[in-house]
């Protein structure tokens, strides 16, 4: 278990990072996007401030009208003692001059214009300055979106082969794709509305506490119980919406499976099944979904109750204090301006919580991946693997899978000596995948060491290691694109010559040729336009134009015909020389040009020797020989 132990103790440290604070990192990824981000902030201060000086304006206008009313009025009695004696009330009554309320009969209608031009000046440059700030927080977020799934996808690339067995590729694919997007809506909207609530909040309750502290400490205790409210609620909601996203990742692979697999489903008739695996899956979404909406329509409703209540103290109050002369009524509006500049950001706090809610549940599981430590890596002291000769040994290997007590190899040891081909035979299970998973690290052993050239392969840099490696699989992928990309995959800068040699080699260059396009036929999505055994020898043609030193055909041409396979067999014998080969064999070709044998049975080595020794002194060797390959010797002749 020495290779699971260090595995279990970096997954721990992955868990212990993707915390509650990994929404704190995700907004750290602002500081790559300085620019647009300063801008964005900067031009939210400067609307707020705009906004903040409306209500101010307001009740200047509104005690211009309220004075402008009460001169003109006092002017237009025409008995000269009682204009006197009104006159003198209303000096008193509002704390001017006769002067000033000579002024406000003249020129009230010009300051009310005035005014009123400057609310449309302040109206005009809050709504520019909020145009920027939304337009640049949403360049902002989308850079930061753009930025973690470079990330995620640079880290899929370089976790090894065991993440993969453990996590389920819809799982992967959400969290780049929606999981990010959860995070960047609120970087763009939540975030940008929770910065200008708290400079609203802040600023107005200085200006309140300035202007009428009295009315103030009326509507201040409402704010804790807004604070806990949020908390309470953040609390309650992370955990929904982080099921919500498992449930979705379960729904996203049975669709991916089901799309990858559609001809396996239609070929079997299995349709109305799948359709009710989905049915279940998206089911289970739904109702989680409801769960989460019946959650925050209790919410809403809570938060707008607390605004209206902060809303009648005010109106209770202040009208006490109109009445006393405390309070005009102009500043009576000013205040209950502001007092919505309180209550607005209470009345965001819903939607405020939902999206940080929801971010903080997806961040986690983007951190998840980002946190995730491969099995698999470059040490710190990993030397560049000189250009290699082809020896291979394996020195006394065991290797188990992740979980699992069980070896799937147990002991082997054996040599490979330059340009040597070796046959892997076995049962199914037998360790045959595993030798030749271990030899360009895809699994490190987790006993005893795989050296090439005297180098063990964990001391090594993985691509100096994996570039001298030509590798076809038993499973067939092609990528997007044309069959000249697909071969040239490893070497994209080949001449157009290296891609037809490589392919001729590999018994593919006539079939190529037939299409209308040539080498510039498009294959189709993962080579969906070209049959098993075309597809196999462009892997083949895409390994042999590397030039490896070493060679792995993992059951290579297990989907080619018996006359394909002697054309192929024939390329290989010619390229194979001077080259050392792991071939995973099912056929007879294979084994008698093997100089070396290795038969496999449960993981450790059972005989090994060329075809003439192990059929004499391998009883094994002989039960695979004579129930497995003879079926092929018979069919050659």
């Amino acid at each position: 278990m020495q290779a699971v132990q260090p595995m279990e103790r970096g997954r721990g440290r992955a868990r212990r990072k993707s915390g509650p604070n990994t929404l704190g990192r995700a907004i750290r990824y602002l500081g790559k996007q300085r620019r647009t981000a300063i801008i964005a902030y900067g031009a939210l201060i400067v609307a707020t401030l705009a906004q903040l000086a409306v209500p101010l304006l307001t009740q200047n206008m509104i005690d211009t009208v309220t004075q402008g009313a009460v001169a003109r009025t006092v002017f237009n009695i025409e008995n000269p003692v009682t204009r006197g004696l009104a006159t003198l009330a209303v000096q008193q009554g509002l704390g001017t001059t006769p002067e000033r309320l000579e002024a406000f009969n003249l020129n009230a209608e010009s300051w009310l214009i005035g005014a009123a031009a400057i609310i449309l000046m302040f109206t005009i440059v809050r709504a520019g300055f909020s145009f920027t700030s939304a337009y640049m927080a949403e360049v902002t977020s989308q850079g930061l979106a753009f930025d973690f799934r470079n990330e995620i996808f640079a880290k899929l690339q370089r976790l090894s082969f065991s993440y993969y067995d453990r996590n389920q590729t819809g799982q992967l694919m959400i969290r780049a794709t929606d999981d990010v997007e959860k995070v960047r809506l609120f970087i763009a909207q939540g975030l940008v509305l929770a910065v200008q609530a708290l400079l609203l909040l802040s600023a107005t309750l200085i200006i309140l506490l300035l202007t009428n502290w009295r009315l103030t400490l009326v509507v201040i205790p409402i704010l804790p119980f807004a604070l806990v409210l949020f908390m309470i609620f953040g609390a309650v909601a992370q955990p929904l919406f982080a099921e919500v996203q498992k449930r979705l990742s379960r729904l996203n692979t049975i669709l991916q499976e089901n799309l990858a697999g559609i001809r396996v489903v239609k070929a079997f008739v299995r349709e109305s099944h799948e359709q009710g695996h989905f049915d279940g899956a998206a089911d289970s979404v739904f109702a989680q979904a409801l769960k989460v909406t019946r959650t925050f329509a209790f919410l809403f409703p809570v938060v707008f109750l607390m605004a209206q209540l902060g809303q009648a103290l005010i109106l209770y109050f202040g009208s006490g204090q109109i009445i006393d002369g405390s309070l005009t009524l102009g500043e009576y509006q000013q205040f209950s301006l502001y007092l919505l500049y309180v209550f607005f950001p209470i009345g965001q706090l819903g939607f405020i919580i939902s999206l940080m809610a929801q971010a903080t549940a997806s961040s986690n599981r983007v951190f998840e991946i980002l946190d995730a430590k491969s099995d698999v890596s470059n040490k710190p002291d990993a030397v560049d693997l000189p250009a290699v000769s082809g020896q291979v040994e394996f020195r006394n290997v065991t290797f188990r899978y992740f979980g699992s007590s069980a070896p799937v190899l147990d002991g082997v040891s054996f040599t490979a000596q330059p340009g040597q081909t070796i046959a892997l035979l076995g049962a199914t299970g037998s360790g045959k995948s595993t030798i030749i998973n271990l030899i360009p690290r895809f699994y490190d052993a987790s006993e005893g060491a795989v050296l090439i050239d005297g180098h063990d392969v964990r001391d090594v840099t993985l691509d100096s290691l994996r570039s001298q490696i030509g590798i076809v699989l038993q499973e067939t992928n092609l990528f997007g694109g044309t069959i000249r990309d697909n071969i040239a995959f490893g070497r994209p800068d080949a001449p157009l010559e290296d891609v037809i040699e490589a392919a001729k080699a590999a018994a593919a260059h006539d079939f190529i040729t037939g299409f209308a396009q040539g080498y510039d036929t498009p294959v189709g999505e993962r080579g969906s336009s070209l049959s098993g055994g075309q597809k196999q020898r462009i892997a083949i043609a895409r390994a042999l134009l590397l030039n490896p030193r070493l060679l792995i055909l993992d059951d290579s041409t297990s989907a080619v015909d018996l006359q394909t396979e002697a054309h192929i067999q024939r390329a290989l014998d010619n390229l194979m020389r001077g080259r050392t080969s792991f071939v995973i064999a099912q056929r007879i070709t294979t084994v008698l040009n093997a100089d070396q044998i290795i038969v496999l049975d449960k993981g450790k080595i059972a005989a090994i020797g060329t075809h003439a020794d192990l059929l004499e002194n391998s009883a094994i060797y002989a039960e695979i020989y004579n129930s497995q390959l003879i079926g092929d010797a018979v069919a050659e002749r």
